[in-house]
């Protein structure tokens, strides 16, 4: 997959120029693109969004509200593809620089940029600068007809937004966040309901009394709202918090038996852990969360545990053999280091066996 950061490339760069100055002929379109397309292989994604949204500014010889008039203009030629609205967010990283001194023009141009996009970095320095007005915002957005605008309203004040500033008041406070929340735990829209979620699943990282109060106040009640609860609720489950996995019917499994758990004794870097078990019971084995975790060896010799899903479902029968595969080739997001590791089998939240393994 080739990496995001290539979408802001030359031919995007002489693209954006092309339209600015069709709607401005002030812009001074060669410098701009000279100036640009010098810096920008050697840049990564957002170094090369900022270079592009802030050299706007050096050569567009206009004020701020001027400016705006014109990239509105430029934001139809943004198309709904994927990548035409990874690109637009450029619209946005220019309001986040330069728009802090006029609210009430740059929220209307965030709202503008969100469609087929997303303004959720930039607003976000308006949410801790003018957090009464934007939040108001937020939530006028939150009951907008337009999908864009609601995922806008809940994405935008997620305490934990990767990628974006924190909102280190709303980790401590979430209470803002839930006004927004409630008004869109019903929505309809999928892309919405992903929103929500995350922005629940966030304030469950500092408050995660909150979010059980939240899933017990209105699980059950609507399946768009389900939907988000069980998403929202990830961390929670991964950790084995008792009351949310009760809350989803995954109470503890005293009457499930592991048998003939076999791990392979070692394995060799870049090829593939097997593991297999057998689950047995008197009884249907019933609603089951069943889940594995590896504690894979750090560079100084500690233990670091990851947790992953095999499978949540009601099992009818009263065993069931599972086989899995663990692939220890080369990834970009985990490091692997040799030793004794350890391989934990966990239903319902609860650790019920564990075997060593050792990675050569």
């Amino acid at each position: 997959m080739e990496p995001f950061k290539n979408l802001f490339n030359v031919q995007f760069v002489i693209s954006l120029a092309h339209y600015i100055h069709k709607y401005e002929n002030q812009f001074q379109k060669e410098d701009y693109v000279a100036c640009v397309t010098q810096q920008l292989e050697s840049l990564e994604l957002k170094q090369r969004m900022r270079l592009i949204s802030t050299a706007i500014d050096t050569f567009l010889p206009l004020e701020y509200k001027q400016s705006l008039e014109v990239l509105k203009k430029v934001k139809s030629h943004f198309t709904p593809e994927e990548s035409m609205g990874l690109q637009s967010m450029v619209l946005p990283d220019f309001v986040e620089v330069y728009g802090l001194h006029d609210f009430e023009s740059s929220m209307s141009a965030l709202e503008l940029f969100t469609i087929d996009s997303s303004s959720e970095f930039a607003v976000r320095h308006f949410i801790i600068n003018y957090e009464e007005e934007t939040m108001f915002k937020m939530r006028e957005f939150a009951q907008s007809q337009n999908e864009h605008l609601r995922r806008f309203a809940s994405e935008g004040c997620r305490p934990r937004l990767p990628w974006a500033i924190a909102l280190p008041k709303y980790k401590n406070d979430p209470s803002k966040v839930f006004e927004v929340l409630e008004l869109l735990k019903y929505d309809e829209s999928k892309y919405v309901q992903k929103s929500v979620a995350n922005n629940l699943n966030d304030i469950s990282k500092d408050n995660p009394s909150l979010v059980v109060e939240f899933v017990t106040n209105n699980i059950g009640k609507n399946k768009n709202c389900d939907w988000i609860l069980k998403h929202a609720s990830r961390t929670l489950l991964k950790q084995g918090n008792q009351e949310v996995l009760r809350l989803f019917g995954f109470i503890q499994a005293s009457h499930v038996n592991i048998d003939d758990f076999i791990v392979d004794e070692s394995v060799e870097f870049g090829d593939i852990l097997n593991f297999e078990f057998q689950l047995n019971s008197s009884e249907p084995l019933g609603n089951l969360r069943i889940e594995y975790a590896i504690d894979f060896v750090k560079s100084n010799g500690k233990q670091s545990r990851k947790i992953f899903m095999i499978s949540q479902s009601n099992i009818k029968a009263s065993d069931k053999k599972i086989t899995k595969k663990y692939s220890f080739k080369p990834i970009s997001t985990r490091k692997y280091y040799k030793g004794i590791h350890g391989l934990a089998l966990i239903i319902n939240g609860i650790e019920l066996k564990k075997k060593e393994f050792v990675l050569n």
